[in-house]
């Protein structure tokens, strides 16, 4: 709620009322030519009548903030019975009570009294009681003692930009929609183009921007559009090149049981593509003329009404003939459909089939086996049961069923709406260790254009990445994700505060209330959105919280000569004013012993002088705690696990350690046999090999890739070996499997472990690092964020320990004498 602040003087009638806003600018002053003591000589001399209504007009919908309120209530109530009217239900703040429940045993709770213990100031002037009451001065110091009081409650709030960058589109953030406003209204009209295309041919766009300029911001605004109607699908890079494309259709499925209000996107695919089918059959033309279908019962009609109004509760409980029966309707419905439209072969009908079952449950443990089936993996004959689905062969080709998997998905999209089917965090594909997925990535990419219809498909790129991809591919390929171009321009300033002044508001505060005009500057002199929030996230700790800000020196030889004048003119300014606030504390403790803080004082003055790599190591782990914090709350929503993806993260962190010693990889084989997907890491002359083995137990895959694998162990004595299964996964019961398992165990060179939650977050936390760091939303070069975790006992893992490092020895034991 706005707010203004108030003084009125005179008692009992006004004489005189001055009106700040919530910008501090004094908007309302006057004096009543009614009260006896004022003369015509002074300015905005009114009416006491067309004073009260102008003040009425102002402070409409409003909050009105005085100081010892209660004393200006009675003034304008005796003032609105002297000349007839009736104050209205008006509501007050009062100063005065809000001070005395923050700053407990003051001796005097007085405007005056508040205002010099503050040190506050109105153009540089402290509060002199020679000016004071008057209703100009006196509502100045109370916006500014409001101000201060403000800040103490924010004390207790997070700040709003600290975590202001958008990781998924499926986040919530506050949204300044003025910004990026075409090149939103352009991503919408392609997808209307693409919903009355009637090819349905699919469309791609290329947004390009700068880091930090807000591309997924702007793809969190699309999804937060167009979640209720379109399914959006979010993709970050792969990162094996022999599964690029079910690194894709994974994560697609992953954002498809993302959950919008109710249900889940992939419910909302199956309800809306049935209601058509339905609707569709209602009427059939023949000759130009309409018939009605008679094929329609009533069980489609309660079927089509439980739908519409998305109640599927309506169509039974869980486990009943009633459900049973309507689902089995609706898998008849939609099958029928398909072979109609499409064909009875390929894996498309069992596709199909799997996405109603996921949809036809309620209890999580059965969409959780659905939905791991829709991602071709096998199940327990348990939970094939459970689920009434048959098991994919052992022989399923996950490339090849991935693409129509996705294609079936983009089939029932006609149905529907289009797909939007977004890639981010590409960077690292540039990287020359990562050259064969950038190719494979780019002829995935020209499969889904080819396969998959009805889908808005966006490519988020830095600028040189997207010149990269240019030269290496040719127009098949660039021609087609590049139909649309979208480049993110730094806004102006104007919009930069405004995005700014958006975050506030879920605090209720003024820009003007937390920055200083010279804070705001330099905020706003930032090269990006992300950099203008990061440096408002440091002067809101500054100010707020007293936290020191954090050098601004480290860049100046980057900037030009007037740039760096200008700089180092701010840092004095700053550390003139660190220095007058740290003066007036004194004389105020002279004053009023023990009222000031001397620890915090002497800190405030000579503040800890820390090295760059200090600066650096607390960023870190700032960010790896948050993280971290994070990764543990998602744990039990268990994801998509597969061999080649863990692989694929295992050699991205293993590269990126390649910045601090050499490291090499190689694989083993063995001659044509599968082995379990596993890298052989070669670090100060020892190798180990390191593999994944997440297939279930049940299979005959599993127990043959074991069993090549502790061949290799026997053929390598030399090397270290370790297998790994997730613990989420299902549990080795087969005698053949543990026996297997166990001889695994007792070779003296190798192990079998189960992955545990805490190896699953380190491996997660380490991975995103370096991810983030190479698309640069983690502002530090990657040695030294890679060095946190080797040099720092807490953040180290025995998974380094492959790489040629041990884990640090904590920090020795003072002795005290």
């Amino acid at each position: 709620m706005d707010f203004v602040v108030l003084d009125t003087e005179g008692k009992p009638e006004l004489s005189e009322l001055a009106i700040v806003n919530s910008q501090g600018h004094v908007i309302y002053e006057a004096f009543s030519k009614n009260h006896p003591n004022n003369t015509i000589h002074l300015p905005n001399v009114k009416s006491l009548t067309t004073l009260l209504t102008e003040f009425l007009t102002i402070v409409q919908d409003k909050k009105i903030v005085c100081h010892y309120a209660d004393h200006d209530v009675k003034v304008l109530q005796s003032s609105f019975r002297s000349v007839g009217l009736t104050l209205p239900n008006l509501e007050f703040e009062c100063t005065w009570v809000r001070a005395k429940n923050y700053w407990l045993g003051l001796e005097s709770y007085s405007l005056e009294y508040l205002s010099k213990y503050l040190n506050l100031r109105i153009n540089n002037r402290y509060f002199s009681r020679d000016m004071a009451h008057a209703a100009r001065y006196d509502a100045e110091f109370t916006y500014h003692l409001y101000s201060k009081l403000m800040i103490e409650q924010l004390k207790e709030q997070p700040n709003p930009f600290s975590g202001s960058r958008v990781d998924t589109p499926f986040q919530n953030h506050p949204d300044y929609l003025n910004t990026y406003h075409q090149e939103f209204v352009t991503l919408e009209s392609i997808l209307k183009d693409i919903k009355l295309d009637s090819n349905h041919q699919s469309k791609g766009a290329v947004v390009i921007g700068e880091p930090g300029s807000g591309k997924t911001h702007l793809m969190m605004r699309l999804a937060q559009a167009r979640l209720s109607s379109n399914r959006l699908l979010f993709i970050r890079q792969p990162n094996h090149s022999s599964s690029v494309l079910y690194h894709i259709y994974s994560r697609i499925l992953e954002s498809l049981v993302e959950r919008v209000g109710s249900f889940t996107q992939l419910d909302y695919l199956i309800i809306n593509s049935f209601r058509k089918i339905i609707h569709e059959r209602v009427f059939i033309q023949k000759d130009q003329k309409i018939f009605l279908d008679r094929g329609l019962n009533q069980k489609d009609q309660e079927i089509l009404k439980a739908l519409e109004d998305k109640n599927i509760d309506a169509l039974g409980a869980e486990g009943t003939d009633r459900k049973r029966e309507y689902w089995q309707r609706i898998e008849k419905r939609m099958s029928d459909w398909w072979v109609k439209n499409y064909s009875a072969g390929g894996y498309a009908p069992s596709i199909l089939k799997g996405i109603i079952k996921y949809c036809s449950y309620t209890e999580f443990t059965r969409k959780d086996i659905a939905t791991r089936w829709l991602a071709g993996q096998a199940l327990s004959n348990d939970e094939a049961e459970k689920v009434g689905l048959p098991n994919w062969g052992e022989d399923l080709s996950l490339e090849a069923f991935s693409l129509e998997a996705i294609s079936v998905l983009g089939k029932l999209s006609i149905l529907d709406e289009p797909l939007i089917i977004i890639f981010d965090q590409l960077e690292g594909l540039g990287l020359p260790h990562n050259r064969e997925i950038l190719l494979n990535f780019g002829e995935t990419i020209k499969e889904i254009f080819t396969h998959v219809p009805n889908s808005l498909i966006i490519l988020n790129m830095f600028p040189e990445r997207w010149e990269q991809f240019k030269s290496t591919f040719d127009n098949s390929i660039t021609g087609r994700v590049s139909q649309f171009q979208i480049h993110l321009q730094r806004p102006q300033e104007t919009e930069l505060k405004s995005i700014i002044k958006v975050k506030l508001e879920t605090l209720n505060v003024s820009l003007e209330q937390i920055f200083l005009p010279e804070d705001l500057e330099d905020i706003l002199e930032q090269k990006s959105i992300r950099a203008v929030l990061n440096r408002a996230a440091d002067y809101y700790n500054y100010r707020v919280r007293q936290i020191s800000l954090p050098s601004i020196k480290e860049n100046i030889h980057q900037l030009d000569n007037n740039e760096k004048i200008e700089q180092q003119l701010r840092v004095l300014v700053s550390q003139q004013q660190v220095l007058t606030e740290a003066f007036l504390s004194m004389i105020q403790e002279i004053q009023k012993p023990g009222s000031v803080d001397m620890v915090a004082l002497v800190k405030q003055l000579i503040p800890e002088v820390k090295s760059e790599e200090q600066k650096k190591e607390e960023y870190v782990i700032e960010y790896l705690t948050k993280q971290k914090i994070y990764l543990e709350g998602q744990y039990n929503n268990l994801p998509i696990i597969s061999d080649s993806d863990d692989i694929g993260k295992l050699k991205t962190i293993a590269e990126a350690f390649n910045h601090i010693k050499p490291i090499k990889l190689t694989l083993y084989r063995l001659g044509k046999r599968v082995l379990p997907e596993h890298i052989v890491v070669e670090a100060d002359r020892n190798n180990y090999v390191i593999g994944f083995l997440q297939i279930p137990p049940n299979t005959t895959s599993f127990t043959s890739r074991i069993s090549n694998f502790n061949e290799l162990v026997c053929l390598h004595p030399q090397d270290r070996f370790g297998l790994f299964r997730d613990e989420r996964l299902t549990e080795i019961k087969g005698r053949i499997a543990q026996e297997r398992v166990d001889q695994l165990k007792n070779s003296p060179n190798g192990q079998f472990a189960l992955f545990s939650r805490q190896d699953r977050i380190c491996l997660e936390l380490t991975y995103k690092l370096i991810i983030d760091v190479q698309n640069k939303d983690l502002d530090v070069d990657l040695e030294s964020a890679l060095k946190v975790f080797i040099n720092n006992q807490e953040w180290y893992h025995w998974l380094f320990n492959m790489f040629g490092f041990t884990k640090p020895k904590p920090p020795a034991q003072t002795k005290v004498k």
